[in-house]
């Protein structure tokens, strides 16, 4: 009779634990999130999109309710990371933190990648919008954008731009620089931006495009010399750098941005959870404080769908340009 009671109990707690994992995608949403999250850095400690990403964990840790644990998976331009997200269960726990390297850059400049940046993901919304900066090392004869420009004219193939590698922002954003203008610079690639900052700092190059949050330390401690900005306008550390905008160059002043995305067939319910979440944060006035203070800019609010949409044109955006500039991703 014992033996009964106990197989009938064991059989109910199976059925119990058989309905928990077979929870309809609402009823998983509702308790979401129940257990710590992680959130997937595709590339190294020390960068701006590990910053943000870092940076937006520890205050979603507190919207949230659960620990957001911060991974790094570091590789062949920001894919490994993604991949392995992509390729996750799309039940919330494993999410992205996405850059226009790995969003972008990568599906418009490599055809047999490993992941699809549209259809592989649910994008959430943006952590933040980073500046852009054109950057030249503190001893070259200029100050500012134009003599700059006259003196790359009058010096062809003198000067030579530090980039993060074949393809990258960097690299795809100096040629364009570079059809606009009529100029001559050598491209140096860099297995990172680490390594391109480097020999831009020791002047082995004299000049790169990268982000500010990067970089904005050297450019206070006059090692580098901003000579302009791609943002909506000028940022409030650097107030006497123009935009790209006010220099008659529109097509170059898109910021970079971070953001998160989870793998696609994420519930909607879960997708809009983290998306309340975050605005929370960022409509926290500390964000702002503390965003400023790293360089970033504070996104408005900008929908999952909203979101998606943007890395769909900026595709588009990318590929339409190397392809109109013949620029050869060597």
């Amino acid at each position: 009779m014992k033996v009964g009671v106990h197989r009938r109990h064991l059989l109910g707690a199976t059925a119990g634990l058989l309905g928990c994992s077979s929870l309809p995608a609402w009823a998983q949403a509702a308790r979401y999130p129940s257990r710590p999250i992680t959130f997937v850095v595709p590339f190294a400690p020390g960068g701006a999109v590990d910053i943000s990403g870092r940076a937006m964990a520890d205050r979603l840790t507190k919207v949230l309710g659960q620990p957001i644990v911060v991974e790094n998976r570091a590789g062949a331009a920001g894919a490994i990371g993604t991949t392995h997200v992509a390729k996750a269960p799309p039940d919330g726990y494993t999410l992205v933190v996405t850059s226009q390297s790995t969003h972008v850059v990568n599906p418009a400049v490599s055809p047999n990648l490993s992941y699809h940046a549209e259809n592989d993901f649910a994008p959430i919304t943006l952590i933040d919008r980073l500046a852009n900066v054109l950057l030249v090392n503190a001893s070259l004869p200029v100050k500012t954008f134009d003599e700059f420009v006259a003196f790359a004219r009058a010096n062809p193939n003198k000067w030579n731009y530090a980039s993060s590698g074949p393809g990258s922002v960097a690299h795809i954003s100096m040629e364009l620089l570079k059809a606009r203008l009529g100029l001559s610079l050598e491209h140096v690639p860099y297995k990172g931006a680490g390594p391109a900052l480097t020999d831009l700092l020791s002047g082995t190059v004299q000049m790169t495009w990268n982000n500010l949050t990067s970089n904005l330390a050297n450019i206070v401690n006059g090692k580098l010399r901003a000579l302009a900005v791609a943002a909506p306008q000028r940022i409030p550390q650097l107030p006497s750098v123009p935009t790209f905008d006010e220099l008659k160059l529109p097509e170059l002043n898109l910021t970079s941005w971070t953001g998160l995305a989870a793998p696609a067939g994420t519930p909607p319910a879960i997708v809009s959870r983290l998306y309340e979440a975050m605005r929370s944060v960022l409509n926290d006035p500390a964000t702002k404080t503390a965003w400023e203070a790293r360089g970033a800019i504070l996104p408005q609010a900008i929908t999952p769908a909203q979101y998606k949409q943007e890395i769909s044109e900026r595709i588009e955006f990318f590929r339409s340009t190397i392809k109109k500039h013949k620029i050869v991703l060597e």
